[in-house]
């Protein structure tokens, strides 16, 4: 028998590999990692189209009318949305949902626990719908528990990662919105922590955002978007991927819930009384109100949300105007988007400067795409205010529109999203004002770099954004469709 070239140089026989304890384990993570990556990744790669059923049910005239009984404000302050919403909250009466992206146990989500704890001690039922990302970096906190261990108090998860099930990873619920008595709403872009809500932190870490303040004036939700957003609550509430969460305390973690309690009931907003408001006053009329949402399912999903705002950019005959925080298009989004600019009417888009923005890898992949995105058309501002830009709008010839929708491929093909689209010339005016008022703050973009403009001057940024930003431009981009 021919030897092999270990025997050959060693004149012994090669020795047998031994299954040690340590190289089991070995193995084990190496075929577990690639489980992991296969799984968190593969289903989310292919980007399904969009189904004949929902082109067919598709009406660009259903957006237009005259029948809402819904009021509607934008609340554009972080003390404002944070005092409006625990205004909401103290005087509630019968009901109250909370739907959150990210909730942390911080100074503002404090606040708002201790009025949900003080109104379901006055007997309101409070129901919390929250991404069960978050839920399980952040909702094991004691102040969490204080409030999920109370009997008229229910919370649950969306699509709590599994290790085991690494595709549950990826699909989110980025919906955020707080509903009260069936009869007022505030929803937007705000997650519940300190960068959105309140006067907590120092202005260069606050993101600026859009809240809609809604109020119904009718006895009933018929001809009210709060009826349409109540029922897409409960599809995601009684979806099996929804679980119910921080329902039991642990023994060992007894005294410190127990704590966490007391401290609630010493916070200020615990003793909120409602200041009687008048919601009415403080909003505008609205004709129309639609809600337009992504699927819910945790898989990748058809882009029904953003084909629903491309068909109405595609029919408008005036005016396009988009904001978005971060705008990483898939290649579907970017011809999208040069149709609309081939119309020939005033098409622009508004989102942060790499130089103002918070999300290091999205800032990343337009560093990146820049010169793309400018190939559509569409003319680009670059917002160099304060502090960032986390606002989601759009103004599309007579209608107004803002949600939890960014334009990237995460929001349109990974995560639950919601858009209210108003029909009214009021509405239409507040957020028209906003974003010229933002836009003022904003160079325009082009090829050769910025557009001069009287008192606005190019922010530049050093590390760590300019360490990271080489690193992360190569590293995200097989990525993309993660953004």
């Amino acid at each position: 028998m021919a030897k092999n070239l270990y025997e050959t140089l060693t004149g012994a026989p090669k020795p047998r590999k031994r299954w040690t304890p340590l190289r089991i384990v070995r193995c084990f993570l190496l075929v577990y990692l690639l489980y992991f990556a296969v799984g968190a990744l593969l289903p989310f790669t292919l980007h399904p189209g969009v189904s004949a059923a929902v082109q067919g049910r598709f009406d660009p005239a259903a957006f237009r009318g005259s029948d809402s009984t819904d009021r509607a404000a934008l609340v554009l302050d972080n003390q404002d949305a944070l005092g409006l919403r625990l205004q909401m909250i103290a005087g509630a009466e019968e009901s109250i949902i909370l739907t959150s992206f990210d909730i942390r146990d911080c100074e503002s989500a404090r606040d708002i626990f201790a009025a949900l704890l003080a109104a379901s001690e006055r007997g309101v039922a409070v129901r919390i719908l929250w991404d069960g990302m978050s839920g399980m970096l952040h909702g094991r906190a004691p102040v969490f528990r204080a409030l999920g261990e109370r009997d008229n108090v229910e919370i649950r998860f969306y699509n709590e990662p599994n290790f085991l099930l690494p595709w549950t990873f990826n699909g989110r619920m980025h919906d955020k919105y707080l509903i009260v008595d069936g009869s007022l709403m505030v929803l937007g872009g705000r997650n519940t922590f300190d960068l959105f809500l309140g006067d907590y932190v120092p202005d260069s870490q606050k993101s600026h955002d859009n809240d809609v303040l809604v109020c119904n004036t009718a006895p009933t939700l018929e001809h009210s978007v709060i009826g349409q957003v109540e029922g897409y609550f409960e599809k995601v509430w009684d979806q099996p991927d929804t679980r119910p969460a921080l329902e039991r305390t642990p023994a060992l973690r007894a005294a410190a819930v127990a704590a966490a309690a007391g401290e609630l009931r010493a916070r200020p907003a615990y003793a909120l009384t409602p200041a009687g408001l008048d919601y009415e006053a403080m909003t505008v009329p609205v004709e129309k109100a639609t809600l337009l949402t992504n699927p819910t399912g945790i898989f990748a999903k058809e882009p029904t949300l953003w084909w629903q705002l491309q068909q109405l950019m595609e029919g408008a005959r005036d005016r396009v105007y988009l904001q978005t925080p971060y705008a990483v298009p898939s290649a579907a989004m970017y011809d999208g988007l040069a149709r609309v600019a081939e119309k020939g009417i005033p098409f622009e888009m508004q989102l942060n400067s790499v130089a103002v923005g918070d999300n290091l890898v999205a800032s990343s992949d337009y560093l990146t795409n820049r010169s793309r995105l400018l190939d559509t058309g569409v003319t680009v501002w670059e917002w160099f205010g304060d502090y960032s830009s986390h606002g989601k709008a759009a103004l599309i010839d007579d209608l107004a529109v803002v949600g939890s929708y960014n334009f990237d491929m995460r929001s349109t093909y990974l995560d639950t999203e919601m858009m209210l689209v108003f029909y009214g010339d009021a509405f239409y005016d507040l957020l028209e004002a906003n974003l010229m008022e933002m836009e003022a703050q904003c160079l325009q973009v082009s090829e050769e770099g910025y557009l001069p403009r009287a008192g606005v001057e190019p922010k530049t940024y050093g590390p760590p954004k300019s360490i990271l930003y080489p690193v992360t431009q190569w590293l995200s981009q097989p990525f993309r469709f993660l953004i």
